[in-house]
């Protein structure tokens, strides 16, 4: 797994504010407690990506990393979701009637929950990670476990390297307590004046632009030894503060309200009020303090009381905090440790006809519809060659795209900026409110429009989420639309390790609608109604709950019916009323969630033929798929929505309807393998636990999906026999 990748992109990030009032008036055949609560659902998100950490199975350098991504999550939920709560209690603003709880409750509830997941994820580290690294030949030492050569080697490299980038802060009457800022790590100092015995306190942070595990040269061959930043500073601390005795140091660190709010219709300027509504995130109060489990009481009630944070939110843990910093052993180079490598394959559709020629992707696209499924397929040969060859190409006349997140050195990015400035007509629809890419998208949204391309920024009060590219070209004196909709971000980092679907089409009515969508984006223009596409905020619910109902009303006269979705959260309460609608009626349900689900599946008359299942693994699931029945003449579509409010009524999303017989069947064909019981899985009981299904009744382990796609997918030919 590529540590930068996980590094600029992050793996949880379904945090948006999804708190609208749900009316249930309607439904009053279904039972008042029929939704699992989200929060915590979340948190059983977080708890699965531990179980891999856990699995001795799992290749040991991807345990640290599932460790790193478990502690990255957990962070962007408090600073986010934990936060929104919180603002909640603050303004006054209750929970929706439908949750049925105060948010004071709910806390609680989290709170409870994050403490034990806490707690655990550092067991895992400390009892079955750290010991199975030292087998391995990779270990963590403590100061006091080196020599005195050891010691003395890491002395001049602090002396050279480290010390003249610390910056010790007192705290007295003439220094007020400092600024901590988010996720930095920090220590505390407690240290006696020699000459008064009186003692001070000094807070000192640990550079974040410094390696968080440093190697220390090993004269044993074939064994690679680290100590933390933070444990070879501790132990110079007497250089810091000389003439004074160290009383005593511990290590904490802070997550602060990271939530960004801007009134798009009270502001003139978007880009400007982001920019300062970003500053400001900088400031936000602490919502959690992490300490070790040694901190004295003493330093612990100072930090509580500086701090203003409650007891609820302190976590007492074993060192060393902050087991993000285990991206940083993810660059060890031991193979044997990781994945088998996976190189991705050209779709062979767009493979071309003769050996050694150049390929073309418009011809491909113009012989058929082609579904790509990244990153068993490539990105760089399918989409990031479409728009490099788009940009070059003399026969286009335009390309117009959306940017939702993107790489720091995109050649996406690249190649709007050379269709630009080769004279094409270049539209970019930047989304300068994806969280916590915002600054990176700005100075993109900068970059492009010096290069000439056409940038907006969407409707207000609304994200534009979904995934679109649009090239138009001359053909024959003509006018033709290649077209391009996907479930992932145009990112080709991310691309090499989540999941995603992607269907480039010339067929003319998808080129159309996408023009249109793309006149109501940048434009005025108001779109009532599309042929092959669902566009939210518009349309998608109303066109999903039509489906669902349909489905009801087959099963009910007798026709055949089932629906199959595929989402990374399930949280829409109309949608999962729906789905229980359905199941009552005798629909077969499978759900398939990476994330978060509110959908309480297997109960008795409510929703007993509902299925729900996960599945986690070396790649991030995040395609998104929508299939219907449909009294056996199959609805399909993939695009960029989940089923959450904020996708449904609050973001421009937009779903593709397939058509091609072999796209129905190779995504029949991936419903069928996640939820065959031999595929490893975990699935979602009625009372809201996962159980993960990973081996047979002989202790065999069960087929890994994404394994079994890997090698599916390398062996596919083309017409003819060749690959």
């Amino acid at each position: 797994m590529d540590v930068d990748n996980l590094l600029d992109s992050g793996l949880g990030r379904d945090f948006d504010d999804d708190f609208e009032p749900f009316d249930t008036a309607g439904d009053a055949d279904l039972p008042e407690e029929r939704f699992l609560d989200r929060e915590l659902s979340w948190l059983a998100f977080n708890q699965r990506v531990l179980e891999l950490a856990e699995d001795p199975a799992t290749p040991l350098l991807e345990r640290t990393n599932f460790l790193a991504i478990f502690a990255s999550n957990l962070d962007e939920f408090f600073m986010v979701r934990v936060a929104g709560l919180k603002r909640r209690i603050l303004t006054g603003l209750a929970l929706p009637s439908n949750i049925g709880r105060a948010p004071h409750d709910v806390l609680d509830d989290i709170s409870r929950r994050a403490h034990e997941l806490q707690e655990r994820h550092a067991a895992v580290y400390q009892n079955m990670v750290s010991p199975a690294l030292a087998d391995a030949g990779i270990d963590i030492a403590r100061w006091e476990s080196l020599d005195e050569a050891e010691q003395e080697r890491l002395h001049d490299y602090f002396s050279r390297q480290i010390f003249p980038v610390l910056m010790p802060l007192a705290v007295d009457p003439a220094h007020p307590f400092p600024y901590i800022s988010g996720l930095s790590l920090n220590l505390s100092v407690r240290v006696r004046n020699t000459r008064t015995g009186k003692q001070e306190f000094a807070r000192l942070k640990v550079p974040q632009m410094l390696p968080r595990f440093l190697e220390i040269s090993s004269t044993e061959p074939g064994r690679q030894r680290f100590i933390t930043l933070e444990d070879l500073i501790a132990n110079h601390l007497g250089d810091l503060f000389p003439g004074m005795e160290i009383v005593a140091h511990h290590v904490f660190r802070v997550t602060r309200n990271e939530d960004v709010v801007v009134d798009e219709d009270e502001t003139e300027n978007l880009i400007q009020a982001l920019e300062k509504e970003l500053l400001r995130r900088r400031f936000g109060p602490p919502i959690r303090l992490e300490v070790t489990d040694d901190m004295d009481e003493v330093t612990l009630g100072l930090l509580v009381r500086e701090l203003d944070v409650s007891e609820q939110e302190v976590y007492r843990l074993p060192s060393p905090l902050d087991l993000g910093g285990l991206f940083d052993l993810g660059r060890i180079d031991r193979p044997d440790l990781r994945f088998p490598k996976h190189v991705p394959t050209t779709s062979v559709q767009l493979q071309p006809n003769e050996p050694n020629a150049k390929p073309d992707v418009f011809a491909s696209i113009s012989r058929a519809d082609i579904l790509v499924h990244h990153p068993y397929e490539s990105f760089a040969t399918s989409v990031q060659a479409f728009i490099e060859q788009a940009a070059a190409d003399p026969d286009v006349l335009a390309i117009k795209q959306t940017l939702y997140r993107t790489s720091g050195d995109s050649p996406i990015v690249e190649a709007l900026i050379d269709a630009a400035e080769s004279g094409k007509q270049v539209l970019a629809l930047v989304e300068i409110m994806a969280r916590f890419d915002e600054q990176a998208n700005i100075s993109w949204a900068r970059k492009l429009e010096k290069a000439g391309v056409h940038v907006v920024y969407g409707l207000v009060g609304l994200k534009t989420h979904c995934k679109l590219a649009l090239v138009i070209r001359q053909e024959r004196g003509e006018l033709r639309h290649y077209s391009h909709i996907g479930t992932g971000n145009y990112n080709p980092k991310t691309s090499r390790i989540y999941e995603d679907l992607g269907l480039f089409t010339a067929d003319d009515q998808v080129g159309k609608d996408l023009t249109r969508l793309f006149n109501e984006l940048s434009g005025y223009a108001i779109e009532k109604k599309f042929k092959r596409l669902l566009v939210a905020p518009l349309h998608l619910r109303k066109g999903l709950l039509k489906r669902i109902d349909d489905e009801t009303a087959n099963a009910l006269a007798g026709r055949p019916a089932g629906i199959r979705i595929k989402v990374n959260s399930m949280v829409d309460e109309a949608i999962i009323d729906a789905l229980y609608r359905a199941s009552n009626a005798g629909v077969p349900v499978d759900i398939w969630v990476r994330g978060i689900c509110s959908l309480k599946p297997g109960v008795e008359g409510m929703s007993e033929n509902i299925r729900v299942r996960s599945i986690l693994g070396r790649y991030l699931e995040h395609s998104r798929i929508f299939s219907f029945r449909n009294d056996d003449d199959p609805q399909v579509y993939i695009g960029s929505a989940d089923m959450m409010h904020r996708n449904l009524d609050r973001r421009v999303e937009a779903l593709v309807r397939l058509v091609a017989p072999e796209h129905l069947a190779q995504i029949d064909g991936l419903f069928e393998r996640a939820f065959n019981p031999r595929t490893s899985a975990w699935s979602l009981g009625a009372d809201g636990e996962w159980t993960r299904h990973h081996l047979d009744d002989a202790g065999h382990p069960l087929d890994d999906m994404q394994n079994r796609l890997m090698q599916q997918i390398a062996q596919r030919k083309r017409p003819g026999g060749r690959r």
